[in-house]
């Protein structure tokens, strides 16, 4: 299968062809017939994949793990006692390491628009979880310290809204993490990454008894970081959303962990 993904061009301004302005990535139309089909495709893809995910993620993951997850959240600024929202909590996997950090299950808030991944972290976390779209946070004004969210940026419909509402719901001085896994900049790096995940890892997933829909999903992973925005335009987004100090950190040239800060007062 040619997907989307390997045909899409970066224009100058750093979005994407076929993606409207404020899209994380052009519509993949190999798997959903629309743009707007997209929200659909996606709920039903990590429904039918929520019971194997832990086990497929691992392989993507290329290693990281709880320590990455509990560090990033950490050096973006949370601490103990602080009230925060996991946006596409999935499994849990963020949110586990933030009631680490906070001491208190009951000042973390999970939200997803998969049922079905919110019933697999309902089964490990006792935490309050609500199923929503990043885009229309069912949250008061001002009612959280931090705001996470985990290697799903890249399936929001729409980064300027996602991010308004992020700004909204935050305390001013309040923290917002994003986790994401990017394309490398180096030729060699990107072939390397491209062979593994989107090729390996889609294959092991199918093998390790997930099925052809976990492997879908990989794929599908897979496409939407081929085809992301630059980082550039990320952090543009966040700025234009009222965030400061917006910075963005990578590790082994894939693994990127962008803070921003709502400005105090």
């Amino acid at each position: 299968m040619a997907h989307g993904a390997e045909s899409t061009r970066i224009r100058q301004d750093g979005t994407a062809d076929g993606a409207g302005p404020s899209a994380p990535h052009p519509p993949l139309l190999d798997y959903h017939p629309a743009a707007q089909d997209r929200d659909g495709f996606v709920r039903d893809l990590f429904n039918q994949t929520a019971a194997s995910y832990d086990r497929i993620n691992r392989a993507f993951s290329l290693g990281s793990g709880a320590w990455y997850r509990r560090r990033a959240l950490q050096r973006a600024g949370l601490r103990p006692g602080a009230k925060l929202l996991d946006v596409a909590v999935g499994t849990g996997l963020v949110a586990r390491e933030a009631v680490r950090i906070t001491g208190r299950p009951g000042d973390v808030i999970g939200l997803d628009l998969s049922e079905g991944m919110l019933a697999e972290a309902r089964r490990s976390l006792a935490i309050p979880l609500i199923q929503a779209r990043a885009e229309a946070l069912p949250l008061g004004d001002a009612s959280l310290d931090f705001v996470s969210m985990g290697y799903a940026l890249r399936h929001v419909a729409d980064l300027a809204i996602a991010f308004a509402e992020y700004h909204r719901v935050l305390r001013p001085g309040g923290n917002l993490l994003l986790l994401e896994i990017g394309r490398p900049d180096s030729r060699l790096a990107y072939a390397a990454v491209r062979s593994y995940l989107g090729r390996v890892v889609p294959a092991l997933s199918r093998l390790a008894g997930a099925g052809t829909r976990a492997e879908t999903l990989m794929r599908y992973y897979w496409d939407t970081i081929d085809a992301c925005v630059p980082p550039a335009v990320i952090q543009r987004s966040l700025a234009q959303a009222g965030f400061v100090q917006v910075a963005c950190e990578t590790q082994l040239g894939i693994f990127r962990a962008y803070s921003a800060r709502r400005p105090p007062g």
